[in-house]
């Protein structure tokens, strides 16, 4: 048997088909970094500088409505455009090779409040963010010209979210990303060769071991992947097969919620902050519309990529050897798992008041 938590190893991602490198031992040298206290901002339920705020005016002059709910509206700066024209270079034996992509970029406020997050929000308004996913996967998916629908948060200035207001995401592609692409590839070639679902499979072997599961309710998982490369990589997974968003039952929605809310708020309870991440959903591309291969093959999942090491200010890096090599990591996955599993699911910001 391996000694996992003792001697540095390589260690396999069958969603991706790479490695990550994990050095357990080097947690053991005598100085970890700088650690700080974090800052606790309180934010105001109404800004009237925020440009996603109920009733304030956007890019350009347009204007919110007074939204008491979930709010979604056409990327005021989308880096993708409907209306791009079908133009293709391929040059000097493919050396220079570009083709123009269409597709749509949407934002969505999860709450017309601008202090909440996710986990401070209740199960009812998080359903309900859910929802609107649900419609936006299925209206998106149904242009013609869009092969696959991304719908992601990114949270946190330190990963390039420049307002805090509670909001997401959503990129409509016309063709297939690289990263989701990768993971098609890997999970039709799996059930061809294992007569299975890939990660039915992970899921069912996660749970017998319970090494690295954090929380679990009637209908999801949430985990720390055996080939996480951030420290506190999260992926959370449904342990009925389906392949995409829409296909969740109302059931599957309110714990869907519930699995939402429960990890923020172990996220934020981890260092005392406003955690921040980039959090989306990989499921089946929308094109081809009728593909039982992906059906099959395919099994919605959640991933969440933190940057934070130690603290609230000390992030990890992606640097040297992981630029030019491979990805790597010191704190294991099961020790990841072990103390985000070790938290409170009541919000620090509650137990203050």
């Amino acid at each position: 048997m391996m000694h996992l938590a003792d001697y540095p190893q390589r260690r396999y991602n069958p969603l991706a088909g790479e490695w990550v490198l994990v050095s357990p031992h080097r947690t053991k040298r005598p100085w970890q970094g700088q650690v700080e206290k974090p800052t606790i901002d309180k934010l105001p339920e109404y800004d009237e500088t925020c440009y996603l705020c109920p009733g304030n005016e956007r890019a350009g002059g347009v204007k919110n409505p007074k939204y008491d709910g979930v709010f979604t509206f056409p990327n005021d700066f989308a880096a993708l455009l409907p209306e791009a024209p079908q133009e293709s270079m391929n040059e000097a034996n493919g050396l220079f090779q570009a083709v123009t992509e269409r597709g749509r970029c949407e934002v969505l406020c999860f709450s017309p409040r601008h202090d909440l997050t996710l986990p401070r929000m209740d199960l009812a308004s998080i359903e309900k963010v859910v929802r609107v996913w649900q419609e936006k996967y299925k209206t998106l998916g149904s242009d013609p010209h869009i092969s696959y629908v991304q719908i992601f948060e990114n949270r946190g200035s330190v990963m390039g979210c420049s307002n805090p207001h509670p909001h997401g995401q959503i990129w409509a592609t016309e063709h297939l990303p690289d990263l989701p692409a990768k993971e098609d590839s890997r999970q039709r070639l799996y059930k061809q060769e294992h007569g299975s679902c890939l990660l039915c499979d992970y899921v069912q072997q996660e749970l017998k071991k319970n090494e690295r599961i954090i929380f679990q309710n009637d209908s999801f998982v949430a985990l720390v992947p055996f080939w996480a490369v951030w420290p506190y990589e999260v992926m959370v997974l449904p342990k009925r097969h389906f392949a995409s968003i829409d296909q969740m039952t109302d059931k599957e929605v309110s714990d869907f919620a519930d699995a939402l809310k429960r990890m923020g708020t172990r996220f934020d309870n981890l260092f005392l902050t406003s955690f921040p991440y980039s959090m989306g959903f990989h499921q089946k591309p929308t094109k081809p519309v009728q593909d039982t291969e992906a059906d099959t093959a395919w099994h919605f999942h959640v991933h969440y990529f933190p940057p934070l090491l130690r603290s609230a200010t000390v992030r990890k890096f992606m640097v040297g050897f992981e630029l030019l090599a491979m990805p790597q990591r010191d704190i294991t996955p099961e020790s990841a798992a072990e103390r985000l599993r070790s938290l409170s699911e009541v919000h620090y910001m509650e137990q203050q008041q």
